[in-house]
């Protein structure tokens, strides 16, 4: 493969909104600015817009770049962007923030001064269906999405101060900043992003570690953050990982850190998206594997990679990989590119029959997971979202 070498940001500036001490210190002691709460997703969607995670995006989207991102699965200028990045307001409370121009920012702590610059209306089925392809409300992504205010507001932010998450979950995040220090400083010159919203069984250990043959190092990035009933929970999956690369992975041509967003199951457009933020954060290439960011049968297994077609202006290159399973005959962990043997001879690990394998007592076997990350998930009183 050839070394490419750390990519520029998207939109070609690591786009950086955090504030100096002396600001953030004016601002937190000014009594007068209206404060507004928002949810734990939109907190997320501040710190990654403020860090760069989000470059080329300064602060919540405006009418112009959602139409464009709706119709054409990009911004107003051209940029590749799939997903709205959107801050959502009832009437009256998107009245005051216009009128008031600057607001805080509040969810557990105070985030972000907003320059508020607009706000407006728009369908929010026509949003569900652009972004995940069908109004089906038992989509959780169409069923968030129209649960939405009525109004959106736009503006730029500015960090005021860090999210106070749970503990723990926060101390593998890295800023675009500090993930390709560590890139540039370790001489790589390809690194292979990897997405997860699950544990790691031993076919994500194969696969992950296939690239490993070909470009200079693996960046495992887990999604921390909303899940849908019966994902595994996110200190679940940063302990199952942290034992897997502590027992099994080459220190030197690793990197684990944590991605806090929400997942949105918007298939082939979040596969886009999951990209972009990952060629953000300085990495060369992305896997792109079977049903990326899927949810149910509401895409077709592959058409998270068919996308790609659509975006050769990317700047980072998508590696596809076929289902990896267990087979009893070849006696490892193969794909069906690998394996001439019949459906019977395979052992797969799906998220319904691990549920139902851990909530009936039953542990899964060496052949599917390494004991070390079963025992993280056995020794949780309860591992799954609710």
């Amino acid at each position: 493969m050839v070394s490419k070498g750390i990519p520029e940001p998207h939109g070609g500036n690591l786009i950086n909104r955090v504030l100096d001490s002396s600001s953030r210190e004016r601002i937190l002691n000014d009594d007068d600015i209206l404060r507004i709460h928002i949810s734990d997703d939109l907190a997320s969607d501040v710190g990654n817009i403020a860090d760069g995670i989000f470059s080329p995006l300064e602060g919540f989207m405006n009418y112009d770049d959602l139409i464009h991102v709706l119709r054409e699965g990009r911004l107003a200028n051209g940029l590749a962007w799939t997903i709205p990045i959107l801050l959502d307001a009832d009437y009256s409370t998107a009245v005051r923030m216009k009128d008031a121009r600057e607001v805080l920012l509040v969810s557990n702590n105070v985030i972000a001064l907003m320059h508020v610059e607009d706000h407006f209306r728009y369908d929010k089925m026509d949003i569900a269906r652009s972004v995940y392809q069908t109004g089906d409300t038992s989509h959780p992504g169409v069923a968030k999405t129209l649960a939405m205010k009525d109004m959106f507001v736009h503006g730029k932010i500015d960090l005021v101060s860090r999210i106070v998450g749970k503990e723990g979950l926060m101390r593998y995040r890295l800023t675009p900043e500090e993930s390709r220090k560590i890139m540039v400083e370790r001489g790589w010159k390809s690194v292979v992003g990897f997405q997860t919203r699950n544990i790691p069984h031993l076919a994500h250990e194969m696969l992950q570690k296939s690239v490993l043959n070909f470009f200079d190092a693996l960046f495992i990035n887990p999604l921390i953050g909303r899940k849908k009933s019966g994902d595994f929970k996110d200190e679940v999956i940063i302990k199952a990982y942290e034992v897997l690369v502590d027992n099994y992975y080459p220190k030197d041509r690793v990197l684990f850190a944590t991605l806090h967003t929400e997942m949105r199951y918007a298939g082939p457009k979040e596969a886009i998206h999951h990209a972009i933020m990952r060629k953000n954060l300085g990495c060369t290439h992305f896997i792109v594997g079977r049903d990326h960011a899927g949810v149910g049968s509401f895409y077709h297994p592959f058409a998270a990679q068919e996308i790609f077609k659509d975006y050769p202006d990317l700047g980072i290159e998508p590696v596809f990989f076929p289902v990896f399973f267990y087979c009893k005959r070849c006696m490892g962990i193969v794909s069906e590119r690998m394996c001439p043997h019949p459906i019977d001879y395979r052992l797969e690990l799906s998220g319904t029959r691990l549920r139902k394998m851990i909530n009936e007592g039953e542990r899964p076997s060496e052949l599917l997971m390494r004991p070390e990350v079963v025992d993280v998930i056995m020794q949780h009183n309860d591992p799954f979202v609710p």
